[in-house]
């Protein structure tokens, strides 16, 4: 059967699923703390998708509590130099980047998305970005799952966003319309030195959670928009953690105009925390 066939039934078989049930049923897995249950999983895990444990803090993979722990471990120490101007936030690879046209994000050939759904709605905070650029970063299993600050910043909203979890990997970014701007999220807007900036974590099938430095876990499956306002601000610097997915996902990071992505990155391409991602044009 061609790709793009296999593509299309991948995508379409998920539209039925009960993606909450899914997902709560992986979060119970992966936070399961029986021993010769977690260490099977993080051992085959470990051995299917190469994990690298020679960078990891904690090296020995019997040592972590849970599955969960394991997936979200710490890196050593300069495991991850941070290069000059705006950083890639995690390990992962360019699902897209560009230019935010007309208000609309680039999601695969054939499909855009409102950068004011993406956002939970147009208002004042998602005006900066109609006509500014983005970078959707997808991390894969095998990809360090902690999220860093690009640049550093002062957070003064988030919104979380209810929706479906589709997985987001690249077949179904290509067959599934608007497909980050349907799937559960949370939005995180930043003041910086570059401007407004928006950093999106998105969730996906069987996500088992979205965590924050500064709240903790996000109650995941609501049914409302929830927008919390932070007057005095929470600061990050560059590269500090500002949060964590348990089972992966995709990061989007938005900017206004003044800002758009070095000019040899492009789709597809891997990438590093720390690595050189956008720039002041």
């Amino acid at each position: 059967m061609p790709d793009l066939n296999r593509d299309k039934l991948f995508a379409a078989l998920q539209y039925p699923l009960p993606h909450a049930l899914i997902s709560r049923l992986a979060g119970r897995i992966a936070s399961a703390r029986t021993p010769w249950l977690k260490n099977l999983l993080i051992q085959r895990f470990a051995r299917l998708y190469g994990i690298d444990m020679s960078e990891a803090e904690i090296e020995d993979p019997r040592a972590y509590a849970c599955f969960n722990d394991f997936f979200t471990r710490a890196l050593k120490p300069g495991a991850r130099p941070i290069e000059e101007g705006i950083v890639s936030p995690a390990d992962g690879a360019v699902s897209q980047c560009g230019a935010i046209r007309h208000a609309s994000i680039f999601q695969a050939k054939g499909h855009e998305y409102s950068v004011d759904t993406l956002l939970g709605g147009g208002d004042v905070w998602s005006e900066p970005f109609r006509h500014g650029s983005f970078a959707t970063i997808y991390l894969s299993p095998r990809d360090y799952h902690r999220v860093h600050m690009p640049c550093a910043g002062r957070l003064r909203r988030t919104v979380y966003v209810p929706g479906r979890i589709f997985s987001v990997n690249r077949a179904t970014a290509a067959e599934v319309p608007h497909l980050f701007a349907r799937n559960e999220r949370l939005v995180c807007h930043f003041d910086t030195e570059y401007g407004p900036m928006a950093m999106v974590l998105v969730g996906a099938m069987i996500v088992a959670g979205i965590e924050t430095v500064w709240a903790g876990q996000v109650p995941p499956h609501g049914e409302q928009i929830q927008r919390h306002d932070f007057s005095d601000g929470v600061s990050l610097d560059k590269g500090a953690e500002m949060g964590r997915f348990k089972l992966g996902s995709t990061v989007i990071l938005c900017f206004g105009e003044g800002v758009a992505p070095v000019a040899q990155l492009a789709a597809g391409d891997p990438l590093r925390l720390g690595q050189r991602l956008m720039q002041r044009i």
